[in-house]
């Protein structure tokens, strides 16, 4: 396939950008300082001489505090570049695979929330990325969009990503140990976000590792476990207790129902994709350390 690939220097864009081509994909990979998706002509002059079959948008603003302050920029990425994206998929018949947010939700649910459930999203951030959402089928019917939540990677700056690495510098991270969502290893979404470019089906797929869904703390101490680093430098706090800019849901737990009635098999369970990941983010301290050394 060729594929273009939009976000290509952020968490999912590289994890996508490096299975692609193991498959064997001509694949273009654009960061934001080669491709902005807010400005429609070069995103329509990019897509039309790429003579591509598929474009995954990874790219997003996804700071989600942030968003609260400049909701201009949070609309330019994340609802009109959905936007501009299908619009020029359109005109070359392009399959678009866009990726929202498990944010979308309110969080009052028990459970999972499937795609049954209507979206109720409490941030900027989240309003933003549901508007993208459903600006691109508008725009173009072969749209796919892939909601997910709890990312974490090689390479990341968020919280999942980054918690073995601050307590091995010392640090004594705050975890929440009453809000829950579903983690998702980004090697894990790359795989199933080129299976649904495989199958071409448009509609709205819940991807996440398989298992009941975690808290922070959860997650974080079963990191520190596999790291070989003692939980008691967590600090557990409530959910209610942390002041921040945007409202975020309690729970974002997702489950998908159509993935496997199509046949495709859920991913690996999060402690599986955790474990993978904590080997090789060690692997690379090692090697890092023994370089300075």
């Amino acid at each position: 396939m060729n594929i273009v690939i939009t976000g290509a220097g952020g968490l999912v864009g590289r994890a996508l950008t490096e299975h692609c081509n193991a498959q064997g994909d001509e694949v273009f990979a654009h960061d934001r300082s080669a491709l902005d998706i807010a400005n429609i002509d070069q995103v329509e002059r990019l897509i039309a001489d790429s003579n591509v079959d598929v474009v995954i948008n990874c790219a997003a603003w996804t700071d989600v505090d942030g968003c609260e302050s400049d909701i201009e920029r949070c609309r330019a990425v994340n609802e009109l570049g959905p936007e501009n994206l299908a619009r020029a998929c359109r005109k070359t018949n392009a399959l678009l695979i866009t990726i929202s947010t498990d944010y979308v939700f309110d969080g009052t649910k028990d459970g999972f929330y499937t795609q049954r459930d209507n979206p109720n999203p409490l941030s900027v951030y989240a309003q933003a990325k549901l508007e993208g959402e459903r600006r691109a089928q508008v725009q173009h019917a072969r749209t796919i969009v892939v909601r997910s939540g709890f990312i974490f990677g090689q390479g990341g700056k968020n919280f999942l990503s980054t918690v073995v690495d601050r307590v091995r510098m010392g640090e004594r991270p705050k975890v929440i140990r009453d809000a829950w969502g579903t983690p998702t290893y980004a090697n894990d979404l790359a795989v199933r976000l080129r299976e649904l470019a495989v199958l071409e089906l448009p509609g709205i797929f819940h991807v996440v590792n398989s298992g009941a869904g975690a808290t922070y703390e959860t997650f974080a101490k079963d990191a520190l476990q596999i790291s070989g680093y003692d939980e008691s430098q967590l600090e557990s706090v409530s959910f209610d207790s942390l002041t921040r800019p945007a409202k975020r849901p309690r729970n974002s737990r997702l489950r998908c129902l159509l993935s496997e009635p199509l046949g495709l098999q859920p991913l690996p369970s999060w402690q599986n994709g955790l474990a993978r990941f904590v080997k090789t983010s060690n692997q690379k301290a090692n090697q890092k350390r023994q370089f300075v050394g």
